[in-house]
């Protein structure tokens, strides 16, 4: 017999739960729902993988997807309801945790090396969604509190009720619809506020019609593992509601609109942060962050299988105001 093997995920933050792999026998065992979609990878040919190390789901299949996600937030967080609208985005656990992961680093950098736990700790999300993904894991793995923001009443509706179904959330999470959409932190950020770091997955289109090209394209890629066969109509993997998915000029209208603002509350938050997923335009924002006066800027690489995106973090705070901050 030889011997059972795990695969090490090298390309996940080091502290990232499933950074070795998914154990679809203790998922099924938390949510029975997910034994449906788990079948063996025939495309594993790594001999000395374990059979568990061989199964998977189709990443294609939005329902395989979301039944996935469910069970890895009973397994890591202890959450025990959560369900979101159709059509709504249902994010990849592992690529959010490691976000919250770097943001934790990056805290520990302006505090002796240690990361600050507690929810004295509180961070803003922008654009939290109907999955209020962010502040879950930020919460359970840190502690940390949490204002999370929308323009979308549905999603903030949905997010209450995951939270009232999780009652550890309560006294974690605040929600609050932004109810001017062209502006992200406005009406949010009040003059006693204190924020250790915003968090934020921006649209990422510009159009209707650019996410839908690369929904189809995506999935395309996805099934091409698997069969010739084009799909010719957008089926979205992980959903995405239209406000999660594309707005008037893409994720670099978004992200700039996200710099100019953030320059009006210079003392009220240590890290302004952001993902940003094209390489291009990590360029552009830097120069932009450089006109607006940002005292140190810091872009801090991710990878999740064969996708690269990348943190962009911010700060107008001089070093010695970075240090006086009181965790």
């Amino acid at each position: 017999m030889k011997a059972k093997t795990t695969t090490e995920k090298t390309n996940l933050h080091p502290r990232n739960l499933d950074r070795f792999g998914y154990n679809f026998e203790q998922l099924i065992k938390l949510s029975p729902e997910l034994q449906q979609f788990v079948s063996i990878n025939k495309h594993q040919i790594d001999s000395n993988d374990s059979e568990q190390a061989k199964q998977t789901i189709d990443f294609s299949n939005p329902d395989a997807v979301k039944a996935l996600n469910k069970a890895l937030l009973i397994q890591h967080y202890d959450i025990q309801d959560w369900e979101i609208p159709a059509n709504y985005l249902c994010p990849p656990i592992p690529g959010r945790a490691d976000y919250i992961h770097y943001l934790a680093d990056l805290l520990a950098e302006t505090n002796n090396g240690v990361i600050p736990e507690g929810d004295r700790i509180q961070g803003l999300d922008i654009g939290v969604g109907a999955n209020c993904i962010y502040p879950i894991i930020g919460n359970s793995a840190y502690g940390w509190s949490f204002v999370a923001t929308d323009i979308d009443e549905k999603a903030i509706q949905n997010c209450k009720k995951i939270i009232a179904m999780n009652p550890k959330l309560m006294d974690g999470i605040s929600l609050q619809l932004q109810t001017e959409s062209r502006f992200l932190f406005k009406n949010i950020i009040t003059p006693e506020d204190r924020f250790a770091f915003t968090i934020c997955n921006p649209p990422f289109h510009a159009s209707q019609e650019e996410a839908t090209k690369s929904s189809i394209r995506k999935v395309n890629n996805l099934e091409s593992r698997n069969t010739k066969t084009k799909i010719l109509k957008p089926v979205l993997n992980f959903g995405g509601h239209n406000a999660e998915l594309w707005c008037e000029g893409g994720e670099l209208g978004f992200i700039t609109q996200m710099i100019y603002e953030s320059a009006k509350y210079p003392m009220q938050c240590l890290w302004f942060t952001t993902l940003v997923s094209k390489k291009e335009n990590s360029i552009s924002l830097i120069r932009i962050l450089n006109k607006v006066g940002a005292v140190k800027i810091k872009e801090i690489n991710m990878a999740q299988g064969q996708k690269t995106s990348r943190i962009l973090a911010w700060t107008f705070m001089s070093e010695s105001q970075q240090k006086n901050w009181k965790f």
